[in-house]
């Protein structure tokens, strides 16, 4: 009876935290798949006027653009963070040399703020004096022109993101590895198991929920990229990496046509949505 009565207070107190939280969550969507299913222009009432403006996303090349753009970053910034985050996590869980050091160095760059990680690449990627150029030139290599070049700018943007969150997921890998069970490790290398074979039978199957846990992560952060990619190149050259999240703020806040950026972003929100539940499902089926 103690205990109900406990729990019941507990429920109680914590319910102006959950509404709140709550508000602060679906007020906002609310009213973001208001705006979409709107005219809505600046000094201007709005109008209602249903899927008009999913109807015009249909029709417009630059939204196509955009989509593919953010798939393009979002395929290739995971892939090469989970690869790289993998391979560099279970290299500092294995190493028992300066792991202090080495953690500490390697919180720094996600730690940083996009705009300071914005200007670095500006200035380090600088096709006159900067220095990533200059040391092309040193080893006799072609110098790039990086943000600059349409065919290059996008793969630019996810060698920045790479830079910056790998080192999280290689956090997330290395913890999840020093949790499992050594003895499954020990007996797999006592039966003559090479690396390779361990890594591939043992320590993927393994690791399987905790990758699932980091592509959740940093998928919700890459499909909303937007700060870095605005600071280095406001979605240009031209549209060569103008997101969906760029698209939406240029029509939102450069041409004040709010009805159709909320229906991008409404658009982009269903995205990512819709990778966090199929993770999510993967993650079910993988767990051991």
């Amino acid at each position: 009876m103690a205990r109900a009565r406990l729990s019941s207070s507990f429920h109680w107190m914590a319910a102006p935290a959950v509404i709140f939280a709550a508000g602060m969550i679906v007020f906002p969507f609310g009213y973001a798949i208001w705006l979409s299913l709107s005219d809505v222009a600046l000094g201007a009432d709005p109008r209602f006027i249903g899927l008009g403006n999913f109807a015009r996303l249909l029709a417009d090349e630059e939204f196509w653009n955009g989509l593919r753009l953010t798939l393009f970053l979002y395929v290739v910034s995971l892939s090469l963070q989970l690869v790289l985050g993998t391979w560099l996590g279970l290299l500092l869980a294995r190493s028992r040399s300066a792991q202090g050091l080495v953690r500490t160095i390697m919180i720094s760059p996600f730690m940083l703020p996009p705009v300071v990680v914005g200007m670095m690449a500006i200035v380090i990627l600088d096709p006159s004096f900067g220095i990533a150029n200059w040391l092309l030139e040193q080893a006799g290599l072609p110098p790039g022109l990086w943000l600059s070049d349409p065919d290059t700018v996008m793969l630019t943007i996810a060698a920045l993101d790479t830079w910056q969150w790998t080192p999280f997921v290689a956090l997330i890998v290395m913890g999840g590895y020093l949790s499992l069970p050594q003895d499954v490790f020990e007996a797999a290398e006592i039966d003559g198991a090479n690396g390779w074979w361990r890594f591939r039978r043992v320590t993927l199957p393994l690791l399987a929920p905790t990758l699932i846990t980091a592509a959740v992560l940093r998928s919700v952060d890459i499909l909303r990229f937007f700060d870095i990619i605005y600071l280095t190149t406001q979605g240009g050259p031209g549209t060569a990496s103008t997101t969906l999240n760029i698209l939406a703020y240029r029509r939102g806040f450069e041409f004040f046509d709010l009805g159709y950026a909320s229906a991008i972003m409404v658009t982009l929100s269903a995205i990512v949505f819709g990778s966090v539940l199929v993770f999510t499902r993967l993650r079910r089926a993988v767990t051991w």
